[in-house]
């Protein structure tokens, strides 16, 4: 844009802080840590879904040399309390299940030994008596009247149902045209980072202290409830941050991961590494997303206008509630996408079932709807003779009309729709793909362009916890992000960070800050992580909002520092604060550069001759600031608007163009092209990198993941071998392209864009194939697109005609 502001470091692809140390090996993961008398945890998991537990003797494995403590439910819950929750329902989870399991592979015993070997062979040694019960394995099941429940106490498997409607959804559908219906399935998917979940847990019983070493991101938030789970005094509680190999969601609270080390800390005295293996993590983590069946329509006129949107939905929750209903609160802030819809009616059945629980994943149910709202739009164009590009240009909200407020309330920041769709066109060369889709399919080959033009909410304000309750289920209103900025001796800056490495780029991102706000080279930044009681407020990586509020607790700080610099510099040069500039690391008189004193210079000073400062000031050169977000906004009375807490919306388009074999159902990638819009740029190689692995996650989704159950609560894809991730051989080359519209509420115009990529791949593959499939009559309605359904579908599509 002619009229952005010319920076020298934000917006620059400088090389990431981060990687040195990870490519030589020397970052320090969580199975990094080694304590002195360190433990090694296994847990027993129930083989049943549903049963009660009517004894349980751990005699032997006791007696097992090398065993140093065993721990039942029953005698857990004497040193730990429910693990912690985000929902206001009343759905008891305990970390080891007391009297029932309620999904194969819940936690029904601990060991705690001095190797993982004689751990694992100490479970072996429990017997379990049980009494198995009656499995509610699906939603149709939970929902039938007489039929087995999942939490006695509830009375139902219904555990939160609502129908929330905004505008005059009724009046805009009489008013329409057309209705236009689907009903979709989305699956059961999880992030399966490369590493799994893990925490070591050191209690010292005499001052009754505790130290977590987790690779958890919310680790200052869950902090305070992991000391209630745990029944130790808060003051007394850290959790220290360690590297993270990937989480996207995954690792948000590790509620049963830390408590159970934490348990085993405490019946042992020593402390304990509990670190997951990879069927631990597929089948019993806190990782599994959605798990959804939807009716969706949409309204619309002859000419193509959307009017209105009515979702109803119902959410397979599993067996316990413990991220309450975050993953469908969360979709509010952008569920019209970007059309100019005016009404929406949401309607929501979350059900308990014989599971494992949900958590989130990448996008948080934003993904989904984004799936939804785009099949919506393209059988749209179908059915009414439009193209899909046609039918976008149609509704997509214009320039001038920002900020532009949904009907849920949420306020769109800034945008350029069109101008993304534009380019995302220029560059996939549409029309030529259009004839050769034409030629190829004449000689019997099935070539399918997608479109998706979707939203990438980012930045989530604490109301975001508030919503579908008419009381407030966690009603917090602050969502900061802290930082202290120091300036040594010799005139170099450390930074202290209070949320952890997570994959993401912190150091590469406050040192750009840096570098920009003071003239430094960025490279010789240092960054720490400060644990829980050391730190400052911090919300932590998740809902694509570290880069925003690093960038504004990083600037505020440097607003704080760069008053004391003038001061200091002043003072020296006997000059006034406002006829001085700061450039290059030096402060000068505006106009006579020669006069003037480095950073270095008035470091030292600040440090070592507080006789040479202004009597007011502190020895040292440091501040802290707390960026607090930007637009936070509690719901009205009336509950109208609670969809506003994601005002910092980037968007994209993604045109992925495939050629499928009605044979044999595979599916290859021809070309695949997306244009994403995230405000200013931080640093245009890092976003590349987010992007490009979201959209192969979101390939993941689309086309091979999913957690398949049986009819008796059995997990059939609980290994790599059959839960099955796309590699490089199956994600193509992807041509990135941007377009920056600032965002008016951030520092530097910045949106957020960790979860961008997968926002909007399953909708752009699902539309590819969707395009291939049409001319024999195939409606894509579920994922993933496997090769055996693709089959199917063609083979049944070809016996209706």
């Amino acid at each position: 844009m002619a009229d952005t502001p010319r920076r020298k470091w934000v917006g620059k692809s400088i090389r990431r802080l981060e990687d040195p140390k990870l490519l030589a090996g020397e970052a320090r993961y969580i199975d990094d840590v080694h304590e002195s008398g360190m433990l090694h945890a296994a847990v027993l998991r129930s083989p049943y879904a549903h049963a009660r537990i009517k004894r349980i003797d751990t005699s032997r494995a006791k007696a097992l040399p090398g065993v140093v403590a065993v721990v039942t439910g029953k005698e857990a819950a004497v040193l730990a309390g429910p693990v912690p929750a985000f929902c206001a329902e009343p759905v008891v989870q305990h970390a080891i299940a007391i009297e029932k399991v309620r999904f194969a592979g819940e936690a029904v015993a601990a060991v705690a030994a001095v190797d993982r070997y004689v751990a694992e062979d100490a479970i072996d040694l429990i017997e379990v008596e049980w009494e198995p019960l009656a499995v509610v394995s699906d939603v149709e099941s939970a929902l039938r009247p007489g039929g087995p429940l999942v939490h006695e106490n509830l009375g139902t498997n219904l555990v939160f149902g609502r129908t929330l409607t905004f505008g005059d959804v009724k009046g805009d559908f009489a008013r329409a045209d057309r209705v236009v219906r689907r009903r979709l399935r989305w699956p059961r998917v999880a992030a399966v980072p490369l590493e799994t979940a893990g925490a070591v847990a050191k209690y010292e019983r005499t001052s009754r202290r505790m130290t977590v070493w987790a690779n958890t991101n919310m680790y200052h938030y869950s902090a305070m409830p992991f000391a209630g789970t745990l029944k130790v005094d808060p003051n007394k509680f850290s959790i220290v941050p360690v590297a993270v190999g990937g989480s996207f969601g995954s690792k948000h609270l590790l509620s049963k991961v830390i408590t159970i080390a934490g348990i085993l800390s405490k019946a042992s005295g020593r402390p304990v590494k509990f670190m997951e293996d990879r069927i631990d993590n597929l089948a019993a983590s806190d990782s599994h997303a959605s798990d959804r069946s939807y009716g969706a329509e949409l309204a619309v006129t002859a000419d193509g206008r959307f009017l209105s949107l009515r979702i109803d939905v119902v959410d397979d929750y599993g067996a316990y509630f413990q991220f309450g209903q975050t993953s469908h609160g969360n979709y509010l802030s952008q569920v019209t996408g970007p059309y100019t819809i005016g009404s929406v009616e949401i309607t929501l059945k979350a059900v308990l079932t014989n599971k494992c629980q949900q958590m989130v994943y990448r996008g948080a149910g934003s993904e989904v709807n984004n799936w939804v709202l785009e099949a919506l739009v393209d059988t749209a164009a179908r059915q009414l003779g439009m193209s899909p590009v046609d039918v976008r240009r149609k509704n997509l909200i214009r320039p001038e009309q920002f900020p532009y407020k949904i009907p849920t309330g949420n306020y769109y920041d800034s945008g350029n729709y069109a101008g993304v769709l534009d380019l995302a066109l220029r560059m996939v060369d549409l029309d030529r793909w259009r004839q050769e889709q034409a030629r190829l399919r004449a000689a019997g080959r099935y070539i399918g362009i997608g479109l998706a033009t979707c939203q990438q909410r980012s930045v989530y304000s604490a109301t975001e916890f508030w919503f579908w309750y008419e009381k407030p289920g966690f009603p917090v209103t602050a969502t900061p992000e802290g930082v202290t900025v120091r300036i040594g001796q010799s005139g170099q800056f450390t930074v202290s960070l209070n949320s952890p490495f997570w994959g993401n780029s912190p150091e590469t991102v406050v040192a750009q800050v840096l570098a920009e706000e003071f003239g430094i080279d960025p490279s010789t930044v240092s960054v720490l992580y400060e644990d829980s009681l050391r730190a400052l407020p911090a919300a932590g990586p998740g809902g694509s909002r570290l880069t925003v509020m690093l960038a504004g607790a990083v600037t505020g700080a440097s607003r704080k520092l760069k008053d004391k610099i003038f001061r200091i510099a002043a003072h020296l040069l006997e000059a006034s604060p406002q006829d001085l500039v700061l450039a290059d690391g030096k402060v000068s008189v505006a106009g006579v550069p020669q006069r003037g004193l480095t950073l270095a210079d008035i470091a030292a000073n600040a440090h070592f001759f507080k006789m040479s400062l202004p009597a007011e000031l502190e020895t040292g050169l440091d501040a802290s600031h707390t960026y607090d977000h930007p637009f936070t906004t509690p719901p009205s009375a009336d509950r109208s608007d609670l969809g506003a807490f994601y005002p910092i919306v980037a968007h994209a388009a993604h045109v992925p163009v495939v050629e499928i074999d009605i044979d044999t159902g595979l599916v290859k990638f021809l070309d695949y092209v997306a244009v994403h819009d995230c405000g200013t740029m931080m640093n245009p190689a890092a976003l590349d990198g987010q992007i490009a692995g979201g959209i192969a996650q979101g390939i993941g989704t689309a086309l091979y993941e999913e957690f398949v159950y049986d009819s008796e609560g059995q997990l059939r894809t609980a290994s790599l071998l059959d839960y099955l991730l796309p590699t490089a051989a199956e994600v193509p080359s992807i041509r990135i392209g941007h377009q920056e519209t600032p965002s008016p509420y951030t520092p530097y115009g910045l949106k957020g864009s960790g979860e961008g990529g997968r926002m909007v791949a399953p909708a752009a593959v699902a539309n590819a194939v969707q395009d291939a499939l049409a001319p024999l009559g195939v409606e894509v309605s579920e994922l993933p697109i496997t090769p055996d359904r693709i089959v199917r579908w063609v083979r049944e599509a070809q016996a209706r005609r």
